[in-house]
């Protein structure tokens, strides 16, 4: 069932950040969503997440899916290790040695998996987030700058374990970067 958002308006005081948005996301497809800084992108996402309420408008076919994502913001456990993080969020029984092939496939060495995150540099921290939100059982994944502060060869690493495990999934993205999109295999939608 494809996600539908309807003339959504949303307004913080006098500044209006989604002005009668409407757009359609494709049922197992990667969606990217680009605009200047301040145009609602954030917002967006926070509305179909149903972490926010439009003004007016409203989104159809998230309703009852099962969501994943990845904010801004790191949101980890911090004295948890990164396996636990991950775990978090997974199903039982999960082995170490699934997450650690996933760690590794996104460029994080085996000795992370039981390094607390609160001692990781913050691309190693990013990449958890990643895999937290991967790992997870949904059928929506949501996801707002995932690849910022990650170099080029960890940024690679990630976008192309995100393109192969999200495979047949609906993906929101929230880039800055068309190339990311290009990779991805994403449908652009631009917020102007």
């Amino acid at each position: 069932m494809a996600v539908e958002l309807f003339e959504i308006c949303k307004a913080y005081g006098a500044n209006i950040v989604l002005d009668n948005f409407s757009c359609r996301i494709e049922e197992g497809a990667v969606t990217c969503i680009m605009g200047p800084s301040g145009r609602g992108k954030t917002t967006l996402l926070r509305i179909m997440l149903g972490l926010e309420q439009p003004d007016s408008g409203r989104v159809t076919g998230m309703s009852g899916r099962r969501k994943s994502a990845v904010f801004q913001e790191d949101r980890l456990c911090d004295n948890l290790s990164a396996a636990s993080n991950i775990r978090l969020v997974c199903r039982k029984g999960m082995r170490n040695e699934e997450i650690e092939a996933a760690m590794s496939a996104v460029g994080l060495a085996s000795d992370c998996l039981n390094q607390t995150v609160r001692s990781m540099s913050g691309g190693q921290r990013r990449r958890v987030v990643i895999l937290r939100a991967l790992m997870a059982d949904y059928d929506v994944l949501v996801m707002d700058e995932p690849f910022k502060e990650l170099d080029v060869e960890a940024k690679e690493k990630a976008i192309l374990h995100t393109r192969e495990h999200s495979l047949g999934k609906t993906v929101v993205f929230v880039t800055h970067d068309e190339s990311e999109c290009d990779i991805l295999g994403g449908r652009l939608i631009r917020l102007e």
